[in-house]
């Protein structure tokens, strides 16, 4: 076994879920996977299933559309599992907190292991 699929046997597994972003947030991810920062020669894969992942990247308030799904996504994720709160937004619901459409942060409805705090956008 060479050294790159070596080191993806015990590497994080991503999967990535928008739960009403501005997709700001989703930007900055997709940059982590291009060549300029290539996250992936560290082992970090970007996978296409909740079923497959290690870590979930949530980024957005979660809103009253998105949250039977984003329970769904997360009952999927197997045991261990890691909730990754990316953005200003998933941490603390501002700016669009208290309105009648978003159910809160992340962290209201899962329980979170990391915040990425911050707004590549400007808005906060």
């Amino acid at each position: 076994m060479g050294f790159v699929a070596g080191s993806r046997v015990k590497s994080p597994w991503l999967f990535h879920l928008n739960t009403g972003s501005c997709a700001g947030c989703d930007i900055e991810i997709v940059a982590a996977l291009t060549p300029r920062y290539d996250v992936e020669r560290l082992g970090c894969v970007l996978v296409g299933s909740p079923r497959h992942a290690d870590v979930l990247l949530v980024t957005g308030p979660v809103t009253r559309q998105m949250l039977p799904r984003f329970i769904r996504v997360y009952e999927q994720v197997p045991e261990p599992k890691v909730v990754v709160a990316v953005g200003t937004c998933a941490s603390s619901g501002t700016p669009f907190l208290g309105s009648p459409m978003v159910e809160g942060p992340v962290d209201r409805i899962v329980p979170v292991d990391v915040y990425v705090v911050g707004c590549p956008t400007g808005i906060m």
